[in-house]
């Protein structure tokens, strides 16, 4: 309580005392808000009194609910500032490096990316005096919390340390690679990628690589699998002949390692390691590598490197790459397509159209359209939906022409409305690449049978696709093709038909010109206004309103002003809105 009494007579005081009442209230938000309101309370002290009293007071008080601590470590990384600029940001270090220890993994990470941000801040002498100590006393601190985070401080005050403590550096990281708790190994194994990148390139391969050897041979896989990721980094960093010498035995190992969560790993950053690697290597040894993933016996595996596949093809050398392609791989991708996992086959699917442009138009015919036509028929929905999407990359090399037309229609009509949802977004592409004759022949009537569709989200985009269509093809093939049709609907005794009717005129009448508006569509419309259901009613006069700037000026004038008027009498109370707001929007009242 003294605090509080001192601070009526103390102005001065009086923010420290109010925060130290604050942090001690039982009131966890209150805390919250407290320490989220630090920077206030730090201008208010002024700098001096900031490093000489808040700080130290932080470090001693605070123990509190994690939320709290979170707070804190993240206020801490902006209060260079505060504390009065870069010369005495080694202040900061106290508090941040106790929470670095805490127990809750969220409040120490962001304690290591406060450290992390105001180690940039120290000059090269501070760092050697206060920052690489802190580094050490973590490094080897009798709780593992305080090791896994010096974990993460190695790579940003590494390089503009002098020689003697870069060695002595090493030294305490290697360490922390053979520590005895699992999870200070993961967090070494997590770091030693972004710290390869800083080591000098001697070290590299004298120091690090024997460390990530190590821990790619961990006997625990969460460990082995975090080491595939450092693998990505050292591969970049190294000549080819040492990469192949020092990082691919490892690599080769892990690609076929016991634990399907290390192989995972190996299939899920393969393109990053083939780039890493480069193209010799790659045509070596990533080659059998990836079959061997390509035919893991479990199925996440298979679904990571079939996901790969083209941007694996892609970047194989060009001249050996169709020979690759198609002795290699293609062999593996064969059996995928009809593999017994599902998500697998859809990894496939959504990126086996991509080798079409690779392999060239005959072998696309011969080899991968019998693997398209089976897909777009999975009884996998997924499957089907991600060829459809992708049908892109197959129409430049062969067209799509008589080849997978059949399937696409069939799937036009599929029982899934989701399929049918994504033929009809792709109807504009197809429509584009048969021409207006073919379209008309084969895929008109589809486009008409989707405006009736029982599930609304199908009817919305075949109302869409009409539009898009028309922009296409014109009004002349709008009007012989579509305003009938729409025409016939207006008549239909399913409201909800009626309704689409309506939904067709809005996006059509703004793509079709002021004549065919006013002369086609318009009468439609206005034929619709005495219609029993009111809903119908209302969606007349939002159409009115819609279309209206594509009416020529008298028909506004002699034909929509009467019946909108007539409208805005209406019984139902949303009709007379819509009808109101028509008329305005015209200009008609």
């Amino acid at each position: 309580k003294m605090a509080s009494s001192e601070a009526t007579t103390d102005d001065s005081l009086y923010p420290i005392a109010v925060l130290i009442d604050e942090l001690r209230n039982e009131d966890v938000q209150l805390r919250l808000n407290s320490i989220k309101k630090l920077s206030t309370i730090a201008l208010a002290l002024g700098v001096e009194r900031t490093r000489s009293e808040l700080i130290p007071f932080l470090t001693d008080t605070i123990y509190d609910e994690d939320e709290v601590l979170l707070a804190l470590a993240e206020q801490l990384g902006t209060f260079t500032p505060l504390v009065g600029g870069p010369e005495f940001v080694h202040c900061l270090l106290p508090p941040l490096e106790s929470l670095a220890t805490v127990e809750e993994t969220v409040v120490r990470d962001k304690a290591v990316d406060s450290l992390r941000r105001i180690c940039e801040e120290h000059n090269t002498e501070d760092l050697e005096t206060h920052f690489v100590p802190l580094v050490k006393r973590l490094a080897v601190g009798d709780w593992f919390t305080s090791r896994t985070s010096a974990c993460g401080l190695f790579s940003v005050c590494y390089p503009r340390l002098s020689v003697a403590t870069k060695a002595e550096l090493r030294s305490h990281f290697r360490s922390l690679c053979q520590d005895d708790t699992p999870m200070v190994r993961r967090a070494a194994a997590g770091k030693l990628g972004e710290f390869a990148k800083v080591v000098e390139v001697d070290y590299l391969k004298t120091d690090l690589i024997p460390m990530f050897v190590a821990l790619a041979q961990d006997e625990q896989d969460s460990v082995r699998l975090l080491a595939v990721e450092a693998c990505v980094s050292m591969a970049g960093l190294l000549q080819q002949e040492d990469t192949e010498m020092l990082v691919m035995p490892t690599l080769r190992q892990a690609a076929e390692d016991k634990s399907w969560r290390v192989r995972y790993m190996v299939a899920d950053r393969f393109i990053d390691l083939q780039k890493a690697v480069g193209p010799e290597i790659t045509k070596t040894d990533l080659v059998p590598a990836f079959q061997s993933l390509l035919k893991d016996v479990e199925a996440e595996v298979r679904a990571a490197a079939a996901g790969k596949v083209k941007d694996f093809c892609q970047n194989v050398d060009p001249s050996v790459q169709e020979n690759v392609i198609m002795n290699n791989i293609l062999p593996c991708v064969k059996e995928l397509v009809t593999d017994g996992n599902q998500h697998v086959k859809s990894a496939l699917a959504g990126v086996i159209m991509g080798l079409s442009p690779i392999l060239g138009k005959e072998n696309t015919v011969n080899h991968l359209l019998p693997l398209f036509l089976s897909q777009l028929k999975d009884e996998c929905p997924e499957v089907r939906l991600n060829i459809i999407s992708n049908l892109d990359c197959v129409n430049e090399v062969i067209g799509i022409q008589q080849s997978l037309l059949p399937a696409i229609v069939e799937l036009a009509e599929d029982t899934k409305w989701r399929v049918r949802l994504a033929i009809i977004e792709y109807m504009p592409l197809l429509a584009g690449q048969l021409g207006v004759d073919f379209f008309n022949q084969s895929l008109s009537k589809l486009c008409m049978t989707w405006l009736v569709d029982h599930v609304y989200a199908i009817r919305e985009a075949a109302t869409n696709n009409l539009r898009k269509l028309v922009e296409k093809f014109g009004s002349e093939w709008a009007a012989q093709n579509v305003l009938p049709k729409i025409n016939a609907m207006s008549r239909d005794g399913n409201y909800l038909h009626r309704m689409t009717c309506l939904a067709c005129i809005n996006v059509v009448g703004e793509v079709c010109g002021k004549d065919v508006t006013t002369k086609t569509l318009l009468p439609t419309v206005l034929s619709m206004a005495n219609d029993n259901v009111p809903n119908v009613r209302f969606n007349v006069a939002k159409t009115l309103q819609i279309i209206g700037p594509h009416i020529e000026k008298e028909s506004l004038h002699s034909q929509v002003k009467s019946v909108l008027d007539r409208l805005n009498d209406d019984p139902d109370t949303d009709v007379k809105y819509f009808a109101s707001e028509a008329l305005t929007e015209n200009g008609l009242i």
